[in-house]
């Protein structure tokens, strides 16, 4: 199950753009969206966005092509952006899916959440599952609750990645929105490391895949097959983001479906061309989308969100 979202070195404008990262299908996801939108709230975000340029970083790149802020450890301070966002009272929320086998997974997801994602702020926990009897009970903190959300079964993986879609698409329409300013869209399969913060706050977030922060463009696994609608053509893309979803994604995949085609990685597949034309006003760096059978490279100063080890096969069986 996954969900959810970076980039490293010098940036160039031609066939390489060095040092890409990409996390797993969280939605690291990890993506947020903005709800409530009330003009004062959202100038006061976006005046934010100043204070990730006071804390430079040489060894890895900090800003876009289009001027959006990568968030690494040492490019923001903590304390100053907690002080300009707790004023604000948000609401954030975390969806992710525990599907079959992949319920195991929740007790930690949801204990080092209540250790280090966004301390001291609501959050609503919103785990999907086909089977809500095993989700067990987690101590919360004052102010952050779980919704426990039924979803019916699905015969094959792919179908149940594609339909995730399309249920928090569904439910963002008829309960979250009223609910939280913020959505991430997170895998359950993961865990929290260290600090999970409003620096991650902003209107269009994206992480990078880390298995693609330091190889050539050429090399990111785009879907190339121009009868795909999530075809990117040769030497066109910024980085190689990470699973996530939008609307705009879970229609494009429903367009291949109903033309017999499933792009490369599915929806991450989707979530690449969705972001070739709509850029993402923030990025996150690897810190916020690891995998822990990947070594900690020098650039990472500390890992925040890592997928966990597990055997896929036994899992998904």
């Amino acid at each position: 199950g996954s969900c959810a979202v970076t980039a490293l070195g010098a940036c160039q404008m031609g066939d390489c753009f060095s040092l890409r990262a990409r996390p797993c299908a969280v939605c690291l996801f990890r993506v947020s969206f903005p709800f409530t939108g009330l003009e004062t709230k959202r100038k006061s975000y976006n005046s934010l966005t100043f204070l990730f340029f006071s804390f430079r970083r040489q060894d890895v790149l900090t800003v876009t092509p289009w001027l959006a802020p990568i968030v690494w450890e040492g490019t923001f301070n903590a304390e100053i952006l907690d002080s300009a966002y707790r004023p604000l009272n948000l609401t954030v929320g975390v969806t992710a899916f525990a599907i079959g086998k992949y319920t195991r997974f929740v007790g930690r997801f949801l204990e080092s959440a209540e250790k280090h994602f966004m301390k001291g702020y609501r959050v609503n926990y919103y785990i999907f599952t086909d089977n809500p009897e095993t989700i067990p009970t987690v101590q919360l903190q004052p102010g952050r609750r779980l919704v426990i959300v039924p979803i019916k079964k699905y015969p094959s993986w792919q179908e149940i990645s594609m339909r995730r879609m399309e249920a928090i698409n569904k439910h963002i329409a008829e309960t979250s929105h009223g609910e939280v300013d913020y959505l991430f869209c997170l895998d359950i399969d993961m865990v929290f490391y260290n600090a999970w913060g409003p620096e991650t706050l902003g209107d269009i977030v994206a992480a990078l895949h880390p298995g693609y922060f330091n190889v050539p463009r050429s090399q990111f696994p785009y879907e190339r097959r121009s009868s795909s609608a999530a075809h990117i053509p040769d030497g066109e893309g910024d980085f190689y983001y990470g699973g996530a979803f939008t609307k705009t994604c879970h229609m494009t995949i429903l367009t291949d479906k109903a033309n017999g085609i499933m792009a490369a990685w599915q929806e991450e597949s989707h979530l690449n061309r969705h972001f070739l034309s709509h850029k993402p006003s923030k990025v996150l760096s690897p810190e916020y989308l690891w995998d822990d059978r990947k070594p900690k490279p020098p650039e990472i100063h500390l890992i925040r969100f890592s997928t966990v080890d597990k055997d896929y096969k036994e899992i998904r069986d």
